[in-house]
């Protein structure tokens, strides 16, 4: 019976309750270096993100002979004239847009309240069913426009925090460029045999598996806000480029993100003229077809391979566990856990096969 998979499995299930119950019990120990992780985590991860944004570059650089101190160089002063040209282009409108979307944050929470108080004084003429429907939702309308000003000057807060740990973020990034191909021996080189090979394909599959979804997914979050600003500026939507700036970022979550980023803009769509909700949501509609059935195919292929559902349930847990920044890493974590996963059980087979054969 111990030879069984079912007892293989549930034994070791078994031991990863206990010891996930134990340490539970110690993690006092540990919160120094959660505070630690915590404050690393934010840009060793903005860095891991620009080096597989660049690493097509550096490679293309050392294709034609330019040594890697000087691939380097070239890179990081991209990234600067980058960052330079977004700053005096890009950054003067998004400014004037969030300090008018500040200012205006009294004015759109009245609004929204005065739309709770409508539906309250209509709902006594509709079936019960639907009353309660709209008692649930004028709930959470006020909760929502309560919290609207405070919200924004919440993220506003968060921004400059997050931009503060960015000073991290060159270091990281610097040694990534200079000493990639280093860390995977590190790890593979303390095995021999089966399974240094094994370990090693292990780790590539999961470069390559990180490599496709980060280019992928800001390559389509790109072109998706592109489309979306470029029709929420035809519509004459207010804050169309601070909107499309949010899409940029919802959009990196798969299947779920771009329901977000649609949803304050349908709000200031509505406040700002009803018949424009149409229009958004035809813009919306035509980019997601676009997204679903061109760009997304064509861009990430099969690297996922994970069902809706699936993505969706990943997302909701990732959420309630880790907040926003789970949501973003969920995807690519789930991602990494499967290779894993399908490399053992890969291996398993090998090692099963070969212990069966006849000789």
């Amino acid at each position: 019976m111990t030879k069984k998979l079912w007892f293989q499995v549930g034994v070791g299930l078994l031991l990863a309750i206990l010891i996930i119950k134990y340490f539970m019990e110690i993690s006092f120990i540990f919160s120094p270096v959660v505070i630690i992780v915590k404050a690393i985590i934010l840009p060793l991860l903005l860095g891991g993100v620009l080096y597989y944004m660049t690493e097509p570059v550096q490679r293309l650089l050392e294709k034609w002979k330019v040594p890697r101190w000087g691939s380097i160089i070239i890179i990081l002063v991209g990234l600067a004239l980058l960052i330079w040209l977004f700053v005096t282009i890009i950054g003067p409108p998004i400014t004037k847009q969030v300090n008018a979307l500040v200012e205006n944050a009294p004015i759109i929470t009245k609004e929204l309240d005065d739309i709770k108080d409508k539906l309250l004084q209509e709902k006594n003429n509709l079936p019960q069913n639907l009353q309660e429907s709209i008692n649930s939702a004028a709930n959470s309308l006020q909760s929502v426009a309560m919290k609207f000003g405070i919200w924004i000057v919440q993220f506003l807060q968060s921004f400059f925090q997050a931009m503060f740990l960015l000073i991290l973020v060159p270091f990281f990034y610097i040694f990534m460029l200079k000493d990639h191909e280093k860390f995977a021996p590190i790890i593979y080189n303390f095995f021999s045999g089966e399974r240094r090979a094994w370990i090693k394909k292990t780790m590539e599959d999961i470069d390559n598996v990180l490599r496709s979804y980060i280019q992928g997914q800001l390559l389509i979050s790109a072109i998706l806000a592109t489309m979306i600003w470029i029709g929420y500026m035809i519509l004459g939507v207010q804050y169309a480029l601070l909107l499309a700036v949010f899409a940029l970022f919802m959009n990196l979550i798969p299947f779920v993100g771009p329901w977000i980023a649609v949803t304050p803009a349908l709000i200031i769509a509505y406040l700002q003229d009803p018949k424009l909700v149409i229009g958004v949501a035809i813009v919306t509609l035509v980019a997601q077809q676009i997204d679903s059935n061109l760009i997304t195919p064509n861009v990430m292929g099969k690297t996922l391979d994970i069902h809706p559902l699936t993505v969706i349930t990943i997302i909701l847990a990732a959420g309630n566990i880790a907040g926003f920044l789970g949501i973003l890493v969920a995807i690519p974590v789930y991602a990494v856990a499967k290779v894993v996963v399908r490399n053992i059980y890969e291996q398993r087979i090998k090692i099963k096969s070969a212990a069966t054969k006849d000789v």
